[in-house]
């Protein structure tokens, strides 16, 4: 049994092998156990040759790599991608570096639906624990980290089953209060990470040491991402919430270039509800519409719920936020923009805009009324 068991009990995990994680994190399709064992001193030496050399190794059959499962193909794209992110830290591009790489990161691609690198679900939710841990650098700090990402990801597969069940709802339906609430409890799991983080990882260790593995690479001509926090689609929670309808053109653009770096369902996910009315929409339509002094009940309880989980998404974000500036301070930073190409301003964006909603929902919950019978 995996995490996504625990929290999505109702999965069909056959159907949906990217949730088979224990599956995953066992598979070694490329024997790369005990190669990768040695990644971090490779990386301490700053020894390109090695890391050439080694990619080269891994490098499989194509045949064989067309024959494997997704979740062989899954484990595959993670230990390539440590040492296509350990090459370009170092100043080579793997591609170019080891050109017979590309053709299989093309079909590991096709296999997956995902795009032709590792992200951050690679580098973290399907990164085995413990001493087959694949690691840049192999420091405690690293490993916090991974395991800060790792912790939320549960919690933001449930809450999109309890976002889906929102957005076919209206704030006068009880249940409307209810989805909002059990997505509260989940994304209470992205302030728990922060503050892991925050505890475990220095802004100076990331900054200086681990920031560098994440760069882009740039496969047959165009560039791509490496693993990132950004890829953890808590802007899918954004989606229903409020941003599908209530958001600025920045944001809109830095979803539109994050979103393909996340699972195939949860890019559905993203095309099936941008175009939709967000639940702050519909709570601002029901407010509007009602003209009498005493609201329903079951309004008022919507607009609580929904000030609720928009606060919690306040609270992370202004953490996040604190983090970043350290990380990224004139006396810190080797980049001007995060490993998921967001740059400071936009995280602000996108703090004004959360608190704008939450501002807007909250005031209309302590208007002074008194609940209809």
């Amino acid at each position: 049994m995996t995490l996504y068991d625990l929290v999505a009990p109702g999965l069909d995990t056959v159907a949906e092998p990217r949730y088979r994680i224990a599956e995953i994190r066992a598979a070694d399709p490329l024997g790369a156990d005990a190669l990768l064992a040695a990644l971090p001193a490779m990386n301490r030496d700053a020894d390109v040759a090695a890391l050439t050399v080694a990619l080269r190794a891994l490098v499989p059959d194509l045949d064989r790599a067309a024959e494997w499962s997704v979740v062989e193909a899954l484990a595959a794209m993670r230990d390539l991608g440590m040492l296509l992110g350990s090459l370009k830290r170092h100043g080579t591009e793997p591609v170019a570096a080891v050109p017979e790489v590309l053709p299989v990161l093309e079909e590991l691609a096709r296999r997956t639906d995902m795009v032709p690198r590792d992200t951050v679900h690679h580098y973290t939710t399907w990164n085995p624990i413990g001493p087959r841990q694949r690691m840049f650098t192999g420091h405690r700090m690293e490993a916090h980290l991974q395991e800060a990402v790792r912790m939320v990801f549960p919690s933001l597969v449930a809450a999109l089953d309890t976002c889906t069940v929102l957005a076919r709802l209206e704030p006068y339906d009880p249940g409307f209060a209810l989805a909002l609430d059990r997505t509260a409890q989940h994304v209470q799991a992205m302030v728990d990470s922060i503050d892991f983080t925050v505890t475990n990882v220095t802004p100076v260790f990331f900054a200086r040491t681990l920031r560098s593995y994440f760069e882009e690479i740039d496969v047959a001509g165009r560039d791509y991402l490496g693993p990132a926090a950004a890829q953890v689609p808590l802007w899918l929670v954004d989606l229903t919430l409020w941003q599908c309808d209530r958001s600025n053109p920045a944001y809109d653009a830095f979803l539109e270039e994050s979103v393909e770096y996340s699972l195939p369902s949860w890019r559905a996910f993203h095309a099936a509800h941008k175009g939709g009315i967000s639940a702050v929409g519909k709570l601002s339509a029901a407010l509007s519409w009602e003209t009498v002094h005493r609201l329903p009940a079951p309004l008022i309880a919507s607009a609580r719920s929904l000030a609720r989980v928009l606060r919690i998404l306040k609270t992370f974000r202004a953490r996040h936020i604190g983090i970043a500036r350290k990380a990224y301070s004139d006396d810190l930073k080797l980049y001007e923009a995060g490993s998921g190409g967001a740059p400071i301003a936009l995280l602000r964006e996108v703090l004004d805009l959360t608190r704008d909603n939450e501002t807007l929902v909250r005031r209309a919950v302590e208007r002074p009324r008194t609940p209809a019978a």
